[in-house]
């Protein structure tokens, strides 16, 4: 899914109508597992000015970057952390690894060959779904607008909730970067 997803899921499923430390712990952790992407990527884009094609080529299935991804994708990992946090009684830590959880069950069924290794410590292995929310070969045309009904029932739910206040200009934003990231291959420009 497109990280703007996973926030407003996280956001709808444990901070709808919480206060603001609780709404900022459930966006972290709605980002964290895809954050070393972006900051690897950017990275190497940005600074080192590696090509696009060598960063997403070869990169990004390069042992390091998996490695990485295996640690910040763990369902293991983050089901632990919020174990920890349930005994502790920690909210923000409740709603920063629920959200995070959240992230890797809806990654799970949507990445078909640039997966992770989410039961990592215990294996390596990636699934390989069949459904993709980004490649057109493996169903993004159907996948993306069904991603963005549910970005939309979230922000409907975050709405709802908090319609007077000024937090719910962030949910448009959000709402609108998912569109903008969706309907192009919606549309087949991924195609």
């Amino acid at each position: 899914m497109n990280t703007p997803a996973h926030l407003l899921i996280g956001w709808a499923a444990f901070a709808r109508n919480k206060p603001n430390t609780i709404v900022a712990a459930a966006l972290v952790g709605g980002l964290l597992p895809d954050l070393s992407l972006y900051v690897m990527a950017s990275t190497s884009l940005f600074i080192l000015d590696i090509p696009p094609s060598v960063v997403f080529g070869q990169l990004y299935f390069s042992d390091l970057w998996q490695t990485i991804f295996s640690v910040d994708n763990s369902f293991f990992v983050w089901g632990a952390l919020l174990a920890l946090a349930i005994w502790k009684k920690k909210e923000w830590g409740i709603a920063l690894c629920g959200a995070a959880l959240l992230h890797l069950l809806g990654d799970l069924p949507l990445h078909h060959d640039d997966g992770r290794a989410h039961f990592w410590p215990l294996t390596n292995w990636i699934f390989e779904s069949p459904l993709s929310y980004w490649d057109t070969r493996h169903h993004a045309g159907i996948i993306g607008p069904l991603e963005f009904l549910l970005c939309l029932g979230c922000a409907i739910a975050i709405l709802w909730q908090r319609l007077v206040q000024r937090k719910a200009v962030l949910v448009v934003v959000l709402l609108i970067m998912e569109g903008v990231a969706i309907l192009p291959g919606f549309f087949g420009m991924f195609a």
